[in-house]
């Protein structure tokens, strides 16, 4: 290869940012605290229904807490799910407005 002399090449860096508002702020936060009070509230569930089964002798009793437990953590998740899309859609049509930043890069 020859000698291609000084030059120096330099390469532009777009890169795309958005700004949330006020309130792409108050639903991120809501978005947060949702998901972590239904992980809280599912955990909690899950050891009340462990706790009684493991408190009753009688099979038949047993038997019911499992269902009911099994039943009480569905609906803690289809509500989580639910919450979940809610959120997550206002979250993301409250992302802001789309900035691109250049910048050279030498």
């Amino acid at each position: 290869m020859g000698n291609l002399g000084d030059f120096s090449v330099s390469r532009i860096e777009r890169v795309e940012v958005r700004k949330r508002g006020f309130f792409g702020m108050v639903f991120w936060l809501m978005f947060l605290a949702f998901n972590a009070l239904m992980a809280l509230w599912l955990v909690f569930t899950i050891k009340s229904a462990s706790d009684q089964f493991q408190a009753t002798s009688d099979a038949a009793s047993q038997a019911g807490t499992a269902v009911g437990g099994t039943i009480a953590t569905g609906v803690l998740l289809w509500i989580w799910v639910f919450g979940d899309i809610i959120l997550g859609l206002l979250v993301m049509l409250s992302r802001g407005r789309k900035v691109t930043i250049e910048r050279t890069i030498n």
